[in-house]
């Protein structure tokens, strides 16, 4: 198969042909807790359940087929707006759509999904490395944070197309730092953003920065916010 160009989203972009194979508010918050060692047992319990779970269900790449550098998993969202969620109701609202771990499985699950410009109320779609949850509270994500770019309807979906090609492309040069990217379907704007596991590197911040204006082909004066995990969950549990 002859590789061609697609604007250097290197393996992506080299096998782009392969497809003929066919706000912030992405959070959760307070939820009902027991005593201290009920707690502390049910999330052991939890913890070796999610681990065993996910050695059975790793993905792998078909015979044949292109290895990404990372596995990864699209989630979707949605819910009515102004209405707040706790963490149980989040985790509950969120659903996995599938993993994969090569070109052509990305290829299969993308060119069957709806895109996001088309998607209609209060939406998301994420996708994050397997194993990471679109979660503040996730280990890979408590200590982080993420770019955020409201952008004008009508621009979310080559917008999010370019982003995630980008990540799976391994286009940010930042190592493991990469967690996912999120989409989100508003009313009035839309809304991407990328998350990374360290928001105290302000040198990998700034170059995810740099990227993100660069795939995206960003004009000078777009307004980017980069906001930690830990700032999110202070605001959402803020009393009212």
């Amino acid at each position: 198969m002859q590789p061609i160009s697609f604007g250097g989203f290197g393996v992506l972009g080299f096998l782009i042909k392969t497809r003929s194979l066919k706000d912030d508010d992405s959070g959760d918050h307070d939820q009902d807790q027991g005593s201290p060692k009920d707690c502390e047992k049910e999330k052991n319990e939890d913890e070796d359940k999610e681990q065993n779970t996910a050695k059975k269900k790793m993905v792998v790449p078909g015979v044949g087929e292109h290895p990404l550098q990372y596995n990864y998993t699209f989630w979707y969202s949605r819910r009515t707006p102004g209405r707040p969620a706790s963490t149980q109701s989040y985790e509950q609202n969120i659903k996995q759509i599938g993993s994969f771990a090569s070109v052509e499985q990305f290829w299969r699950f993308y060119s069957h999904m709806i895109r996001p410009g088309d998607l209609t109320g209060h939406s998301d779609f994420h996708l994050f490395k397997e194993g990471i949850k679109p979660m503040w509270e996730d280990d890979a994500n408590k200590m982080g944070g993420k770019w955020i770019i409201r952008l004008r309807k009508g621009l979310a979906s080559r917008c999010w197309e370019n982003l995630i090609l980008a990540m799976l492309g391994e286009q940010f040069m930042v190592g493991e730092e990469i967690c996912g990217a999120v989409v989100s379907v508003r009313f009035q704007e839309d809304i991407i953003s990328i998350w990374n596991k360290t928001a105290s590197d302000q040198a990998t911040t700034a170059r995810i920065r740099d990227t993100l204006r660069r795939v995206l082909n960003l004009p000078p004066n777009t307004i980017m916010e980069y906001k930690t995990h830990t700032d999110s969950i202070k605001y959402v549990c803020l009393p009212i």
